[in-house]
């Protein structure tokens, strides 16, 4: 492994903190995460069509930038360290990676060029609150997390004109604004019962469907009043909603694996970006500790508040030596690392997060000051990726550490 940085890669971080710099701060991310879509469009639209952010994992062929989940990962770091409001989340690292696995090369050359020109955004619709255990990051993910066959989760029933879909998604990512929904379900009865990946194209269009003597029939989307503003989240109601098969008449993919591979490489993103916020946080209590006075100097010079940031500053750096680990490994197709340096980001922030709203006194305490976006995306991050134990022991499962009635020393 080669732990330096490529000048390009260099460029990527740099050319990125300028621009958030200068147009997402805390203020005009309050503002962002308050518009209908959730997000800035017009920095959105600069980090598509000048940097080519969606695109930058995608092949060059499909008009993406040809680099790896290693640049995404140094991407989505800078975005971290703003809380920059976005649907690359959503679009680039969770559903993107889908179609380019399963898609067939029609449905990649139709949507990905869209894709990487921020002109299509997609979400992933995991039906109720399944989805780290759909990405298998917090359990197996060939379980029933889908419905299984029986009532709950989302279904799927094949017409003659296609597939139909009815069910309920929670906690999905940009799912209120996205133009494009991947939607796991299960077909087959509970007999043949299997899990398929579905494209739901234009669903506020479906949305206004009506089928008569039935009600009203088509996708529902409402937006969430989430503990993080800035992750936008929706609920999807899916009434008999008209859906193409990723894949095409291709019954026979591996979705599990699919989903397991994209699980593990947003993990790595995910954990470069709780970095990027920890790191951001750390630096801005710094910064206060060094101006505010107690006893007529500043409370930095105080011993214990040194050791109090000495500590942040380990548990930072450890994080961001595993999170850039995780997108290294992952590009070069080691697996199941993701997971461990997602819960390892996860918890420096969470902690550093905590440690900035006592540090910074009484201000600290009120939902206005700069500190709580960051302690309300640790907390948020956990409930919808974690919890942190939950991705440790499950990664401990994978690896076997504690099979066979031993304990590892």
């Amino acid at each position: 492994m080669d732990a330096t940085f490529t000048a390009e890669q260099d460029e990527i971080r740099r050319t990125l903190r300028e621009l958030l710099l200068k147009r997402c701060g805390p203020e005009e991310v309050r503002t962002a995460v308050r518009t209908e879509g959730g997000y800035d469009s017009a920095l959105w639209e600069t980090l598509a069509q000048q940097l080519g952010l969606p695109g930058l994992a995608f092949p060059e062929a499909y008009g993406g930038v040809g680099c790896s989940v290693t640049e995404l990962a140094l991407a989505s770091e800078e975005l971290g360290r703003t809380l920059a409001p976005s649907p690359l989340l959503a679009t680039a690292v969770l559903s993107a990676p889908l179609l380019l696995a399963l898609g067939t090369e029609a449905q990649r050359a139709a949507l990905l060029p869209r894709i990487a020109s921020g002109e299509l955004t997609a979400a992933l619709a995991v039906s109720g609150a399944s989805l780290t255990t759909a990405l298998g990051l917090t359990g197996d993910n060939r379980g029933d997390w889908a419905g299984g066959g029986r009532a709950g989760g989302v279904q799927a029933r094949r017409t003659d004109g296609g597939w139909r879909l009815y069910g309920q998604a929670d906690q999905v990512l940009d799912g209120h604004s996205a133009d494009l929904l991947l939607v796991p379900a299960h077909a087959g009865g509970f007999a043949r019962s299997r899990t398929l990946l579905f494209l739901v194209r234009d669903p506020l269009v479906q949305g206004s469907l009506v089928q008569d003597g039935s009600g009203s029939a088509g996708a529902t989307r409402v937006r969430l009043t989430s503990l993080d503003e800035t992750r936008s989240q929706a609920r999807i109601q899916l009434r008999d909603v008209e859906a193409e098969l990723l894949g095409g008449e291709d019954e026979s993919a591996d979705v599990a694996a699919a989903l397991a591979s994209v699980g593990d490489s947003a993990a790595a993103v995910l954990a470069a970006e709780a970095v990027g916020a920890a790191d951001r946080v750390l630096e801005r209590t710094v910064e206060y500790v060094k101006q505010r006075e107690q006893f007529g100097r500043a409370i930095g010079s105080f011993q214990a508040v040194k050791h109090r940031l000495a500590d942040l500053y380990v548990q930072v750096q450890a994080a961001r030596s595993a999170a850039y680990y995780a997108a290294w490994a992952t590009a070069a197709g080691e697996e199941r690392v993701g997971g461990l340096a997602l819960a390892q980001a996860l918890e420096a922030l969470r902690i550093t997060s905590s440690e900035a709203v006592q540090l910074h006194g009484g201000i600290g305490f009120t939902w206005e000051h700069e500190a709580h976006l960051y302690f309300k995306r640790a907390a948020g991050d956990e409930l919808l990726f974690g919890p942190v134990h939950r991705l440790r022991g499950h990664a401990a499962d994978a690896a076997r550490l504690f099979g066979g009635g031993e304990v590892a020393v």
